[in-house]
């Protein structure tokens, strides 16, 4: 099947749609996830066929997107919702390597139109000299690049943060960390940041530990896009944690 939905049975499949977006759909059967849906890499490997001077969408292709943002729009109840179009590679985190980072993401795309230009574009990443470097450096096949793109509903987010199971600093599993930043998460993931932090117990849910950091850019959404701005300065040490 080439388009599968979050929540969806068949969406849990790794092999079927990548770590990412297997991992959104598990979680999207009990718990509330912004909408979306995968498109897994027969459609890819449908578009390789195509000339490789077309950088866009054949008709056919382009016919299922716009069909089903038709029908993401009727699930979120939002017109023209915005969208993060983002892969979710077969091996982004397999042992001994990590694509995530590899490719390209585009956040805050609306519209049938923009969408498939952005699924390309993430497509087209793929071949990149990044990749191609990455696929030598870890002695890869190439058919290990076989890539799902994630298309799913953008939240306006005033505070993001990332969620990890064990604590990445101590290994120790008992504990979870939370580190949380203003704006979206993307100047928190890529590094840009020192986030708010929390060590949490697993057993008891006491806090362990709790700092705050220097959040000095946010990441906020703009006409088509997004774009990093200076958070204000009375703003920077303030607590993201309520």
């Amino acid at each position: 099947m080439t388009i599968l939905w979050l929540g969806d049975k068949d969406c849990h499949e790794v092999q079927r749609v990548g770590g990412k977006a297997a991992n959104l759909s598990r979680l999207a059967s009990g718990y509330r996830v912004p909408a979306g849906f995968c498109i897994t890499p027969d459609l890819y490997h449908q578009w390789l066929e195509c000339p490789k001077q077309e950088m866009e969408l054949p008709q056919d292709l382009h016919g299922i997107i716009s069909r089903e943002y038709q029908e993401m729009t009727a699930r979120c109840g939002v017109v023209d919702p915005a969208v993060a179009v983002r892969s979710s590679a077969l091996d982004e985190d397999g042992q001994g390597t990590s694509f995530a980072g590899q490719y390209d993401t585009f956040l805050n795309i609306q519209g049938p139109d923009a969408i498939s230009d952005a699924i390309v574009k993430c497509w087209d990443s793929v071949g990149g000299e990044r990749m191609e470097a990455y696929r030598k450096e870890h002695n890869l096949p190439a058919e290990s690049l076989g890539v799902a793109v994630l298309v799913q509903q953008m939240v306006a987010a005033e505070v993001s943060g990332v969620v990890f199971s064990a604590n990445p600093i101590s290994g120790n599993r008992d504990e979870v960390m939370i580190n949380a930043t203003w704006g979206l998460g993307e100047s928190l993931v890529s590094g840009k940041v020192t986030p708010d932090t929390l060590v949490i117990q697993k057993l008891d849910f006491k806090i362990k530990d709790s700092q705050i950091g220097e959040k000095g850019l946010m990441t906020v959404l703009t006409e088509g896009g997004t774009e990093e701005v200076r958070v204000p300065r009375a703003q920077r040490q303030a607590p993201n944690f309520g």
